[in-house]
């Protein structure tokens, strides 16, 4: 019978997931998360001054480390799909319901938003390429200056307003920085400030359907095709793009410490900034303690992310060998790029440097990667071309895990039904259109820098709800699951110490969360990640009638509808409670420098 369902699976008859990947497979797809370096460079640099290479090498260490308890749990669920959110899930089962549809939830809105943020930048490279804003000292802009030169004088009221805002300007330096100001206004496409439609959300952020919209739109269509072909044809272009993206862009970070460019002044007195995006250095305050926090709470988003190579369990060959090695190379691979490139970046460009709007806003780090190898014009719109396809390789391993995650969320009743579904080609389609829906009214938001850390800020809060509850699952899995084989077991020691750093993760939440410019970014996240509660409850009791589908209990080892016993007792309640009494400890202590 076995091999019958198998064969069905490898032909894909049954209208499941295909096994169609080896371990190498599953390392492309997952290929994308380096290129996350480059979404959030600016924005540690900006929040954590000198200390940003520091932030992203111990924001990696952590990520490497706690993948060993994502590699052991998910080679228990050889037959499960949608990664480590789904296989920890299954451990708090028992203990309430509800529980195992959070993490599933709160991975999947965290990854998500990857698509959205991807194509915002990459529509921000393609309007910079076609339709550049010119730049103040540029030719035609001075050409512009000295052919209006009577529209501001000196006796101007806009020049009086101007000098009151920047005391100590002299009338002939306003009048210059307006004239520059209206020049570049005048010469800059209307399309760049177009917008069909900008609307308030009450309680989010200010959506606009602009040009950034209808473009990162489009280019979310094209990688929804290139998937629509399962996951061997997404693999396949996924490895050619890392190839194409991810060779130039370690050569770019060794070339500055091989070449001896890094300043050593850039690396050194390591103390955080007076406030966020301030160039210069603070102290270990309160205030400096938040900012370093906050860092090192938007860098998980990235540097935890290789995770997702474990997303494709249930499309392995041979899931009992291959789910970690997937997982274990795609870790040493970031630890590579997540050390090298924030350090390069720092050690040539300095802080101030790093604050220069084009880095913050991810638009101008093609341009700052050229800096960094004394590249000429011609290979600097080369590498505006890779960082394209950088956004691309990023964008399609989050919509292949994020996908998936749905998909099995479903098969196992804790999403909605319609999830449970994939094509001819065994891609999950109805979860890739959800993906795409969300990630529309996400772009909406995104389309501009502020919304942009916004969403960053929010979705990170869903998953370092994830990685707590994740963790956790480690020694609760050990605890109530160990009569499931392990094809690997990670040393119990190592457990240990991931089970401690679930709680450093939520000291982040709580202190960092409120950093990225929205103080109500955490109640947010919050209450985004309660309203899978009521679609649960719908999917659970009234459509299931209060039972889970066999598959899903089949694969904790359990018959009918019985969960279980609670070996673990009263610890994992208490892990809960303590971990939510860090956060909001956390989030009551630490504040913003004045």
């Amino acid at each position: 019978m076995t091999d019958v369902v198998e064969a069905g699976i490898a032909s894909g008859t049954e209208g499941k997931l295909i096994r169609a990947l080896d371990w190498k497979g599953a390392f492309w797809v997952a290929a994308g998360v380096p290129p996350l370096v480059l979404f959030s460079i600016g924005g540690i640099a900006g929040t954590t001054g000198k200390l940003a290479f520091v932030v992203w090498i111990i924001s990696m260490v952590m990520g490497f480390l706690q993948s060993f308890t994502y590699a052991e749990i998910a080679g228990m669920f050889a037959n499960k799909s949608g990664g480590a959110s789904v296989y920890g899930a299954t451990a708090w089962l028992r203990y309430s319901k509800f529980i195992a549809p959070l993490s599933v939830w709160c991975n999947w809105f965290a990854w998500s938003p990857v698509l959205s943020l991807g194509c915002a930048i990459a529509a921000g490279y393609i309007l910079n390429a076609f339709f550049p804003i010119p730049a103040a000292d540029s030719q035609i802009v001075l050409d512009w200056i000295a052919a209006h030169a009577a529209s501001v004088t000196a006796d101007s009221p806009r020049v009086a307003e101007y000098i009151a805002a920047h005391a100590g300007t002299t009338p002939d330096d306003a009048v210059k920085a307006l004239l520059g100001t209206d020049g570049v206004a005048a010469l800059t496409p209307a399309i760049r400030n177009w917008s069909l439609a900008s609307f308030s959300i009450p309680f989010l952020a200010t959506a606009n359907i602009n040009a950034t919209f209808f473009i990162g739109g489009i280019l979310m269509l094209i990688i929804f095709a290139i998937q629509h072909r399962g996951i061997s044809e997404t693999a396949s272009v996924q490895k050619w793009l890392a190839i194409i993206v991810l060779v130039p862009l370690l050569i770019i970070g060794l070339y500055p410490i091989v070449s001896g460019q890094i300043v050593s002044a850039n690396v050194i007195g390591l103390v955080p900034p007076t406030a966020a995006y301030a160039a210069s250095d603070g102290s270990w305050s309160n205030g400096g303690w938040t900012l370093f926090l906050g860092g090192l709470y938007i860098a998980a988003w990235s540097t935890y992310g290789f995770e997702t190579a474990v997303c494709y369990t249930r499309e392995l060959k041979n899931p009992k060998t291959d789910t970690f090695k997937a997982i274990f190379y795609s870790g040493l691979a970031c630890c590579l790029f997540f050390f090298l490139v924030p350090f390069a970046f720092q050690g040539v460009l300095g802080h101030a440097g790093m604050l220069a709007p084009g880095i913050v806003d991810g638009t101008g780090v093609a341009e700052a990667l050229g800096g960094l190898i004394g590249a000429g014009r011609v290979i600097t719109q080369l590498l505006v071309i890779l960082m394209i396809l950088a956004l691309f390789l990023a964008i399609m391993t989050a919509m292949a895990g994020s996908s998936r995650t749905l998909y099995q969320g479903s098969r196992d009743g804790w999403l909605p039904k319609y999830l449970d579904h994939v094509n001819e080609h065994g891609a999950p389609t109805r979860a890739m259109w959800t993906d795409f829906a969300f990630n529309l009214f996400l772009l909406a938001i995104a389309s501009d820098v502020g919304g942009y850390f916004f969403v960053l800020a929010v979705s990170n809060v869903g998953y370092i709800i994830f990685n707590f509850l994740n963790l956790n699952s480690g020694w609760i899995h050990r605890v109530d699951s160990g009569h499931i084989e392990r094809p690997w077991k990670a040393p119990s020691w190592l457990i240990g110490l991931n089970t401690v750093l679930a709680f450093v993760n939520a000291l982040f939440l709580g202190a960092g969360a409120k950093v990225w410019g929205y103080s109500n970014a955490l109640w947010v996240g919050f209450i985004f990640a309660a309203l899978i509660l009521p679609v649960f409850a719908y999917r659970h009791y009234v459509r299931d009638g209060g039972k889970f589908p066999a598959g899903a209990m089949e694969d904790l080892g359990l018959i009918g509808q019985d969960l279980g016993v609670r070996k673990a007792g009263m610890l994992p309640y208490l892990a809960l409670a303590g971990g939510l009494a860090i956060v909001l400890i956390a989030n009551w202590f630490f504040q913003l420098p004045a």
